[in-house]
């Protein structure tokens, strides 16, 4: 995939829930599908770091040439972990909008998006080694921290674990995920530098939330409302990451706030109509969210998407220099939670959308502690 800040490239990732349950059901399955999720995957990534790995989605880096200490630092940084907390809400988005209660399935569909996701971002400095070698020269690869053979291996067994995780999860998941990694691999090594980049980064993300849709209630179609709108803001964030060393472009990040603005309308005043499952649950005396508190969160998440992201697209269309131009990156990229999150809500998955937007503070502190504070897209 690819990456999403100043001096990275990421590709999406995706995850989606629904739960009908209220706050007591949220803190059982954010203990199942949240940040033991991660945090597993994390550490695994950083333990294994004799041939690293990676997945596709948006990439997470250090934009400051700090090196981490060690080698599992240098693979830390490599992989974007940061960026990780961008992966789940995909897979749960997908699962809500689908109205399906998230189960075993969704946390392997989870764990696929999180292999493919870093796949890409191996992969992806793979692929860009010999550019960053002169605009990048603190990155892993070109520092010499990180072997390029090791980055393709790990490029390549991520991928592997991806598949594997989406095929117990079911055929309808592996169905999704296998044009998912295709995607990823066709961005990186092809499409990243062409007109048609953009538009295979949205299209990873989309494949994202459809694979939890997929293994969580075995079909796609309606999720795919879902979808588009989250690679929407993908497409958006994207084509304003392509001049984040550069600069230059005002363009871009003035049709990332016009994307910005309609997404946020889209998802605060036109609610979709519940799946025959959501609609069951939210029905008087059983447990869910109703219509009106359904709307009441999608609103609020909205709006926390659009201050998310709008501000820093505003000032980059006035001075598009690369530095603001990282940052409308930077911002668009920490938006996709609360956009996830929004969907979810939206789908009238209540729980479901509070663990998704718990990824977000969750994140910042991982990427404090990390000494990550740069993420980037292209």
């Amino acid at each position: 995939m690819s990456r999403t800040t100043a001096s990275v490239k990421a590709t999406p990732a995706p995850t989606g829930a629904t739960a009908t349950a209220g706050p007591a059901r949220a803190g059982t399955w954010a203990g199942r599908l949240g940040l033991p999720v991660l945090f597993t995957v994390a550490g695994s990534a950083l333990v294994g770091t004799a041939t690293g790995g990676t997945v596709p989605g948006d990439e997470v880096a250090s934009r400051t040439p700090r090196p981490h200490p060690g080698r599992a630092g240098a693979w830390a940084e490599l992989l974007r972990l940061p960026a990780l907390f961008t992966v789940p809400g995909d897979a749960l988005a997908g699962a809500a909008a689908a109205g399906a209660r998230p189960g075993p399935r969704t946390l392997l569909a989870i764990g696929s998006s999180v292999c493919l996701y870093e796949a890409g971002m191996a992969l992806n400095d793979w692929a860009d080694r010999a550019e960053d070698a002169v605009e990048r020269p603190h990155r892993p690869l070109p520092s010499g921290r990180i072997r390029p053979a090791a980055a393709l291996t790990a490029a390549v067994a991520l991928t592997g674990a991806g598949l594997a995780l989406a095929a117990g999860a079911g055929r309808p998941a592996l169905t999704v995920a296998a044009p998912l990694a295709a995607t990823v691999w066709a961005y990186d090594l092809a499409l990243k530098h062409t007109p048609a980049g953009p538009a295979a980064m949205a299209a990873t993300r989309g494949l994202d939330l459809l694979l939890g849709a997929a293994a969580t209630g075995g079909g796609t179609r309606a999720a795919l409302p879902s979808a588009a709108l989250l690679g929407s803001h993908t497409l958006a964030v994207t084509a304003v990451s392509r001049r984040e060393t550069t600069g230059g472009s005002a363009l871009a990040p003035l049709a990332a706030l016009a994307t910005t603005g309609a997404l946020t309308r889209l998802v605060t005043h036109r609610r979709t109509r519940l799946p025959a499952g959501r609609r069951a649950a939210a029905a008087p005396g059983l447990p869910g969210s109703g219509p009106a508190e359904g709307t009441a969160l999608a609103t609020a998440l909205g709006a926390a998407y659009a201050a998310t992201a709008a501000r820093p697209y505003f000032h980059a269309a006035l001075n598009p220099s690369p530095p603001l131009t990282q940052r409308a990156v930077g911002g668009g990229i920490r938006a996709t939670i609360p956009l996830q999150a929004a969907l979810a809500a939206r789908s009238g998955a209540t729980a479901t959308s509070l663990l998704v937007a718990a990824l977000a503070p969750a994140g910042r502190m991982f990427t404090r502690r990390a000494g990550m504070r740069k993420v980037s897209i292209t």
